[in-house]
């Protein structure tokens, strides 16, 4: 298995933004290409209170590669994407990261 962590750092005051629009589009979407979180997390205490961080679970690479881009080029995904930032910009910038399990790590 490889683990994406994926850090979504908003706009001051942008994160509910951000937070509907992955209940209410971005899951739903997930499921159609067959994209599995792992967790969402929004932060309590830690540098900034304006970032959504989330793990993503794949078999590979490969995996990723192909499934990542059919949802990122998908038509619906453009247009309510487009739609959620009517009102402005929603996100400042993306971390990505890919994780690997050790081989004491209760995830595998």
């Amino acid at each position: 298995m490889v683990y994406e962590l994926r850090v979504y750092h908003c706009l001051p005051g942008r994160l509910p933004a951000l937070l509907k629009r992955f209940g209410g589009t971005t899951l739903g979407l997930w499921e159609k290409h067959g994209i599995r979180q792992a967790g969402f997390w929004t932060t309590l205490i830690g540098p900034t209170n304006h970032s959504l961080t989330y793990l993503l679970a794949w078999e590979s690479l490969a995996e990723r590669e192909a499934k990542w881009t059919a949802f990122q080029s998908d038509p619906e995904w453009l247009e309510k994407r487009a739609a959620s930032e009517a009102d402005g910009q929603i996100v400042h910038n993306i971390e990505s990261s890919f994780l690997t399990p050790t081989s004491f790590s209760s995830v595998k």
